[in-house]
């Protein structure tokens, strides 16, 4: 049997060589951090410990480093080396495998990724077209009795799959109003959706193909498609503001009915008013990041019709959501349709601000 004084020289010994398989960070107060670097950027790492689990470093705080394992550090100019790492004062020295030791300046550093890190980082440049998928899910409703008797749903879907160069988007949306007290009985019903994939040319410009839908009781209009081509520019892009520009031409296809309604459903009698036609599609889109936990998403397009000059759409979106938690937020949606040769009796414009709970997801 081992002695007590046996036992106490071989646990010393385990703990002495378990942090020489550890990355070790000394701070410039005094303190020594022993862990697993798992990533960072150019001003802060991330550490896990056993003792305190994940730790945050400025990068600016650290006296010395060393790491057991390689990193991955990602350098201004878009080089990327990969190696152990030791170094002082606001200096890192990467011991690579093919290119010997790699200086690199603190101030040169954009990105640190330990292995399980970068492989997640690569997997989700190239997601496949089943994975990868971010949006959600809203729902608004409002019922009232007494003198009305009216009953108001609001149902809309979103959906992005990006890559490295690439984006699909699926939308959907639907509101219904109805009053029983009414003839007839249906107020509003507004069905929209729609897919659009875009593909990088360079950081800066893309190219994008479309195909949106539109019914919209109020005004008509049974369906409407629209297939749009074009070219746009990402004019800023970074963690807090999304600001897109685009254009390019798009076919409409269109068509209207006014007569008398089919008994026991919300449809009219179609009398065969098509149109089809060719114009421009000039767009803009905004995601801008209010604070931690609230997003506004913000969009406007313009369809001037090119065969008959002085027609034109316009159609403008702007919500909010504000995260509740990780899968429930506030949502608020004001939507502005505009048609400038209405159906004869119907208006113009169609104006609508819903609010209700949103529900997202990560697939």
């Amino acid at each position: 049997m081992l002695r007590k004084s046996q036992v106490l020289t071989l646990l010393a010994f385990f703990l002495s060589t378990s942090s020489l398989f550890a990355d070790q960070i000394t701070l410039k107060n005094g303190d020594r951090l022993t862990g697993t670097v798992v990533k960072g950027d150019g001003k802060s790492i991330i550490l896990h410990t056993d003792a305190a689990g994940d730790v945050t470093v400025q990068l600016s705080a650290i006296q010395a480093i060393k790491t057991d394992k390689d990193l991955h550090i990602g350098l201004k100019g878009g080089k990327m080396v990969v190696g152990t790492v030791t170094g002082s004062e606001g200096k890192l020295e990467v011991a690579t495998k093919n290119a010997g030791t790699v200086e690199a300046a603190e101030a040169d550093i954009t990105v640190i990724r330990n292995d399980a890190e970068e492989m997640a980082w690569e997997k989700a440049q190239h997601p496949g077209l089943l994975h990868g998928w971010t949006g959600g899910a809203n729902v608004g409703l409002s019922v009232a009795r007494g003198n009305s008797q009216t009953e108001n749903l609001a149902l809309a879907f979103n959906a992005v799959h990006a890559s490295a160069n690439d984006k699909w988007t699926l939308y959907a949306t639907s509101i219904n109003t109805r009053n029983d007290l009414a003839t007839p009985s249906l107020v509003a019903n507004l069905d929209t959706g729609g897919i659009r994939y875009d593909h990088n040319l360079t950081p800066r410009a893309f190219v994008f193909v479309s195909a949106d839908y539109m019914a919209n009781a109020l005004q008509f209009l049974d369906l409407r498609s629209i297939y749009s081509g074009g070219f746009g520019a990402h004019a800023i892009k970074n963690d807090k503001t999304a600001f897109d520009v685009f254009g390019g031409v798009n076919y409409t296809h269109e068509t209207y009915s006014n007569g008398t309604p089919i008994p026991g459903t919300p449809f009219f009698t179609s009398y065969g008013v098509t149109n089809r036609f060719v114009a421009l599609t000039i767009g803009q889109t905004l995601v801008q990041r209010l604070g931690k936990s609230t997003v506004l998403n913000e969009a406007g397009t313009f369809f001037p019709d090119l065969q008959q000059t002085g027609q034109y759409r316009t159609i403008v979106n702007i919500g909010t959501v504000t995260k509740l938690n990780k899968w429930l937020g506030w949502q608020n949606q004001f939507n502005d349709i505009y048609v400038s040769n209405p159906p004869t009796a119907t208006k113009a414009n169609d104006v609508i601000f819903t609010t209700g709970l949103n529900l997202t997801f990560v697939h």
